[in-house]
């Protein structure tokens, strides 16, 4: 079969021949239909994920670990954690027979491989208990999570973000007390939700914004920490939790099984319907090493078909 096959960590995947997977006893082969490709793939084989030792202990090796495929049967499926070196970048793949599940009739299978993209957007419900007619500031409106939940550094991405209903969108491609004075002026009575797919600078920045300068009473700002695109830390003063009324929560804070389904069933409610559309570039997998290292993809997501 055909594969995009990476020989070293930190290297680029090549698009060559690799043996085809034979299914042991309680495994399934899957025929990859379309696999999305993003950040923490290209971490993971760069050896700089915390992941990166268990999904490429072995090389040479095929990257990425889930994908779309069918099953013998023809069955379209969303799959997971195949057995290396069988990464999903390839014609075909072997996986545990429960690490695959049905995908909603009438899903694209590009689109299906970004569906689980928009649950950390739905963590401004699930972990923040977003109430109609409450304010959202989504920090990283312009990366592809971002979009489907603003602030971010690109201005075109950003007058996009406005075009699809942002009240108003702040560049975070300016000056410490520039960003401050944005950060204030959008402000108004207060952020109830800050969606943040950030971290590091930009929110730093923000929480000295919501940290009153005198003795207050602050409207509480539900802080859901998603991303880590501008930086893996920060700098949390003591008061910025003390006096300003900031509570921080993890993404996957009041997720579950249940409600893991209930949001899930949601997602593709809307995906079937047209109201939640996606921006995806979608690329042959003969094309991967090329495809590794674009730097164009402005908010779209790169999906390999093989």
């Amino acid at each position: 079969m055909k594969a995009a096959v990476l020989h070293e960590v930190g290297g680029i995947p090549r698009y060559e021949d690799f043996p085809d997977p034979v299914a042991a006893e309680g495994e399934v082969i899957i025929n990859v239909k379309a696999v999305a490709v993003e950040n923490v793939d290209k971490a993971i084989a760069a050896g700089t994920h915390y992941a990166s030792e268990k999904f490429i202990a072995q090389l040479p090796t095929i990257p990425a670990f889930d994908g779309i495929g069918t099953l013998p049967d023809g069955t379209l499926v969303g799959f997971g954690n195949p057995r290396a070196p069988y990464g999903a970048l390839a014609e075909k793949t072997v996986v545990a027979g429960n690490s695959f599940a049905p995908i909603a009739a009438g899903i694209d299978p590009a689109v299906a491989t970004v569906l689980g993209t928009a649950i950390t957007g739905m963590s401004v419900k699930t972990a923040a208990g977003l109430m109609p007619g409450e304010t959202v500031l989504i920090q990283g409106a312009t990366g592809v999570a971002g979009r489907l939940a603003a602030t971010g550094r690109d201005d075109d991405q950003l007058r996009e973000v406005q075009a699809i209903g942002a009240d108003a969108v702040i560049s975070t491609a300016v000056c410490d007390d520039a960003l401050m004075q944005a950060f204030a002026d959008a402000r108004q009575d207060g952020y109830d939700v800050v969606l943040d797919y950030l971290w590091g600078r930009p929110t730093e920045i923000l929480l000295r914004t919501l940290t009153p300068d005198s003795f207050a009473f602050p409207k509480p700002t539900r802080l859901i920490q998603a991303g880590e695109s501008a930086g893996t830390e920060l700098v949390l003063a003591a008061a910025s939790l003390r006096t300003s009324g900031v509570e921080i929560y993890g993404a996957a804070k009041g997720l579950g099984p249940q409600t893991m389904g209930e949001v899930y069933g949601q997602i593709v409610t809307w995906a079937q319907s047209g109201e939640l559309t996606f921006d995806l570039a979608k690329v042959p997998l003969s094309d991967i090493e090329t495809a590794w290292t674009r730097t164009d993809l402005r908010g779209r997501r790169l999906v390999v078909m093989p």
